[in-house]
């Protein structure tokens, strides 16, 4: 944590310490400190303390921000609606969407004991055992989220469900237009195939938009590691349950390539097969996966756009944090395996 008054990149504690003042009286009782969590790929993420309390404050990344990413009222929306419910997800404090506070929106959440699980030798220290637990339950934990009725918890209107899949190829095809820097063989063959073999989707949930094992925080508890917070919801919508899902096999499988800064945590022992955390949702969740590789497919998409993104900022050096410079090598393997499962419809 950075001695009190020093400011982390994006984060200007004089401010927000002014406007928590103003907005939450009393929540802050002294001098706050703060440290960079986790920045530049996504949204910039911030330990901040009183000495007493911690909280976590999030806020869009420096520089370049692709068009309708970066949502914080989205992402404070849902987390807020969510609380009640068995997913469990931090307790909100504030919102602010005047971007002369902090140079951009914000908001405040409480801060959540545990680890984000990435890489294999961290799932080492908890053994076989637990390591297997924390992936079923992060799997029993997605099959809660989807089957929370958005209407009870005030999201009913949350999103556009219908032609979800074709929006969400469409969508990030425009991400991967605002991004463009260089040739990348088969991303266009890849776009082209998603629109031309669209499913018809389940009915619509609540979807996370970026469900893995390091979105989501672990702690032991009464002998036992568990899910305490899904983080990260800044992709969340109403749309196709099993556009989450196609997520976690495509970071669970042996078939990704090796991603920068995604980590390796599926290589851990312990580790359960894609093929059984795929089945164990459709068991409990009742949901038909006949269509599956289409779903694999596009998140090999969505993944690849996120990553030439992160890449095309670091050109223009308007990231925050490291790990950036070979992350744009990972592209051409998602976009091969991304054509591979979708030639296998």
């Amino acid at each position: 944590m950075d001695k009190g008054g020093t400011n982390p990149p994006g984060l200007d504690l004089a401010r927000l310490r002014a406007h928590l003042d103003a907005e939450r009286p009393g929540l802050v009782a002294g001098e706050l400190r703060a440290r960079l969590i986790a920045g530049g790929r996504s949204n910039l993420t911030y330990e901040v303390s009183d000495g007493a309390s911690r909280w976590v404050v999030r806020r869009p990344p420096l520089g370049h921000v692709l068009p309708t990413a970066h949502d914080m009222g989205r992402e404070h929306r849902v987390i807020t609606a969510l609380a009640p419910t068995s997913v469990p997800v931090p307790g909100t404090r504030l919102l602010c969407t005047d971007a002369e506070v902090l140079g951009a929106p914000f908001y405040v959440m409480d801060f959540v004991e545990g680890t984000p699980y990435r890489q294999a030798e961290q799932l080492a220290g908890i053994g076989p055992e637990h390591t297997r637990a924390v992936v079923l339950d992060l799997v029993d934990t997605l099959v809660d989220l989807h089957a929370v009725d958005p209407a009870e918890v005030g999201l009913a209107d949350f999103g556009r469900p219908e032609g979800f899949l074709e929006r969400q190829v469409r969508r990030w095809g425009k991400q991967l237009d605002a991004s463009r820097s260089r040739d990348l063989p088969g991303i266009d063959e890849l776009r082209a195939g998603l629109a031309e073999r669209l499913p018809a989707s389940p009915a619509p949930t609540i979807v996370h938009g970026d469900y893995r094992l390091d979105n989501a925080l672990v702690a032991e508890a009464g002998g036992r590691h568990r899910i305490t917070a899904v983080l990260d919801w800044e992709m969340s919508t109403l749309g196709d349950p099993l556009t989450d899902l196609a997520l976690i096999a495509v970071y669970s499988g042996t078939e990704q390539p090796s991603v920068p800064g995604v980590g390796d945590a599926s290589r851990a022992e312990g580790f359960p097969r894609v093929d059984e955390l795929v089945e164990r949702y459709a068991e409990r969740s009742g949901r038909d996966l006949a269509h599956f590789d289409f779903y694999v497919a596009l998140a090999f998409f969505k993944l690849a756009v996120i990553l030439e993104g992160i890449h095309f900022r670091f050109t223009q050096g308007k990231t925050v944090g490291g790990d950036f410079e070979h992350i744009g090598e990972a592209v051409p393997g998602l976009v091969d395996s991304g054509l591979k499962r979708l030639h296998r419809l």
